[in-house]
């Protein structure tokens, strides 16, 4: 097994990807802001479960996604749900051309997946920089 094959470093990669994949589907969101019934469209979040990681046996998975080993464990309320962000405008507008892009959202979305993606490559890069210490590559 290579040292890049650890799931740590394959969920890091996954996310990595899907950061891209949605930096390029925001762009296209706004070079499309001004065409007459174009709806903007998102990315869903990578699962758990799609990156390898799942919860403990025996854990239950409450509301805000996060596992719970011990009924002594305390939650989030129900109304900050899994994607919650009290950021987030959950209405939407639609011009009269039928267009729904929102360019100050759009752009707001796109800043939060770049500082989210330079913090997943810094900690893949460090990542690794940590294995090359503990084999004496560095």
């Amino acid at each position: 097994m290579s040292l890049t094959d650890l799931p740590l470093l394959g969920m890091l990669r996954t996310r990595m990807h899907w950061h891209q994949a949605r930096q390029a589907l925001l762009a296209e969101n706004v070079a499309n802001a001004d065409m007459a019934g174009f709806r903007p469209r998102d990315l869903a979040e990578p699962s758990a479960a799609a990156t390898g990681l799942a919860a403990p046996v025996g854990a239950s998975v409450g509301g805000d996604g996060l596992a719970r080993t011990d009924s002594a464990h305390i939650g989030m309320p129900a109304s900050a749900g899994p994607n919650a962000d009290p950021r987030r405008f959950k209405g939407f507008e639609v011009r009269p051309s039928g267009n729904g892009v929102n360019l100050e959202e759009e752009m707001m979305k796109a800043g939060d997946n770049q500082a989210d993606y330079q913090l997943v490559a810094s900690l893949y890069q460090k990542s690794l920089d940590a294995l090359k210490i503990a084999v004496g590559k560095r």
